[in-house]
């Protein structure tokens, strides 16, 4: 059987949290931006570093896990 859970998740995540597509922390003009699609590298470190804390919390604490086969 195939863990899908992790895969999912990640890309889900990945998807969500692009800088720039739903917000943009910390934004050009403002703290908080939604839907400019732009981005800059203080933006992608703070969405990295959401990224990989809501990846620990849904993998390791919550334990995510979908089997297929």
């Amino acid at each position: 059987m195939a863990d899908w859970g992790p895969v999912l998740v990640a890309t889900v995540l990945f998807v969500l949290l692009t800088p720039g597509l739903l917000f943009q922390l910390p934004g050009r003009s403002r703290v908080v931006e939604f839907g400019n699609m732009q981005t800059s590298g203080a933006s992608i470190l703070v969405h990295a570093i959401i990224y990989f804390g809501l990846i620990t919390i849904f993998l390791i604490a919550v334990g995510i896990h979908i089997y297929t086969g």
